[in-house]
């Protein structure tokens, strides 16, 4: 299994991103889907998840913000990212708990940098 995200880039304080994450291989079932960021010098921090119901989950720095959604039928995920802020510059990672071959495991992408300039 593998996950690819996409979607980083530059943006002035304002504006907005958006971020997709999809999931490949031999895959019975996508449970929790999330994002995380790491910023330089900062340890990786949780952004948000959503269950496979459709639970979401927020981080208070991004709340009202952000928003999570998943496409189960395409094994996706995305991230709609609006009034960034400076302090949202970051490598995003999207992460799956996901049914392969076996019992859950932990996957993560590759990590997209997101810049917000001032």
């Amino acid at each position: 299994v593998q996950l690819q995200a996409s979607g980083g880039g530059l943006v002035q304080a304002g504006g907005s991103l958006r971020l997709s994450c999809v999931a490949s291989g031999i895959i019975f079932r996508i449970n929790a889907v999330g994002w995380y960021r790491q910023a330089p010098g900062k340890q990786r921090e949780l952004v948000t998840d959503i269950t496979s119901i459709g639970i979401t989950n927020y981080a208070d720095s991004v709340k009202g913000r952000f928003t999570i959604s998943r496409d189960n039928a395409k094994n996706m995920v995305y991230l709609q990212m609006n009034s960034l802020k400076p302090e949202d510059t970051a490598v995003y990672y999207c992460h799956a708990d996901i049914t392969t071959l076996g019992r859950p495991r932990d996957f993560w992408g590759q990590g997209t940098q997101v810049t917000v300039s001032s």
